[in-house]
Order: C-alpha cells, then structure tokens, then sequence
C-alpha cells in the first residue's frame, strides 16, 4: 500500500526517524511508570486492547464483559456470589475474617441461586467463608480463570481477587467501570 510519508523516504533515514520514536515512546513509558501507571494498563494500551471493559452485573446477576459486544462471564453459581460480594467491597476482605461476611454471601448466593438454599449449598457456603478450608482459594483460583480467557493477560490482573497473603483480597478494576443493573441490598 502505498503511504506518501514513508514511500520516498530512504531506508537510512527511516530507520533514524524510528529509533528516535522508539526512544520517545521509552521515555513516555517511564514517566508513566513514574507517575504511578500500572505495566499491565502500559502493555494493554501497547497491545491496542481496551484498557478495561465495562463489567456489567444484569438483572439476573449474571457478569458480563462490555467488549466488542457483551461477553458472557462464565462462572456458577457460588463462585459468581464471591465475586459479587468482593465487587461490593473495593475495600477488600481479609479472608481470615470472611465468616463476618457470611450473611452477606448468602444473601447474594440467594439472588444468584433463586431456587432456594439446599442443605448442600449452606455446607458449601460455610466452606467458602471457613478460614481454615481451602475453599475461597479454589472460588478465587477459578474467577481468575474465567477472566483470563475473555480478557489480554495484561488486564485480567483487574478483574480477578488479588491481594498478598494475610492482607485484603480485592478486586482491583474502578468501580467507575462497574455498571449494577440490579440491586444486591
């Protein structure tokens, strides 16, 4: 394809037009890092990805990714209720103080499981908020997972529960990204 600002130009001079681009863009990527910019959102913008789709809570409680349409996140039941109740605390949960938030989960499990609550399900429910099971670990493992298949690995780290050991878990994307179409209360 023809382009009338590189076509003329002799390969020397090009090459020499697109080191000191390169260096320009280096110095670009450092004062963002300086300035507190993630890689990941740094790597995204480079990669063209959206830096970070709307995520989206239907009516029905389902997630959905608002990225070249809507995409589906996959996820059951019990796990999209983790999810949901970590999106309601940007703060974060510690997870050794999850039992405090069972109440809530099951409020939320409750909305996302209309059926009702079996006996099967509350012993699940107080897995996930047992500080001593394994279980949270598993529902976190498996968020990160549903996320890192619609999305650039570069910002999936924004939508999985993420923390160091012993300090909150959160969910890193801004909740100006978070659009509820239903009421969780």
């Amino acid at each position: 394809m023809y382009n009338p600002f590189t076509n003329n130009i002799p390969p020397e001079v090009k090459q020499f037009h697109c080191t000191i681009l390169l260096e320009d863009v280096k110095e670009k990527v450092r004062k963002l890092k300086a300035y507190g910019v993630d890689e990941t959102v740094i790597e995204a913008v480079i990669h063209d990805d959206e830096l970070l789709p709307q995520l989206i809570v239907t009516p029905d409680y389902e997630l959905m990714l608002n990225k070249r349409g809507h995409q589906k996140v996959k996820m059951e039941p019990l796990v999209r209720a983790v999810y949901l109740l970590f999106l309601r605390h940007p703060e974060g949960i510690v997870l050794k103080h999850l039992p405090d938030y069972r109440q809530e989960l099951t409020r939320i499990y409750q909305k996302v499981r209309p059926g009702g609550l079996t006996a099967k399900a509350q012993r699940s429910l107080d897995q996930v908020t047992d500080p001593t099971c394994n279980s949270i670990n598993e529902k976190c493992a498996r968020i990160k997972r549903a996320f890192a298949e619609l999305t650039h690995r570069s910002i999936a780290p924004y939508y999985s529960i993420s923390g160091k050991r012993g300090e909150a878990k959160r969910i890193l994307l801004p909740r100006t990204d978070v659009v509820w179409q239903c009421r969780l209360g």
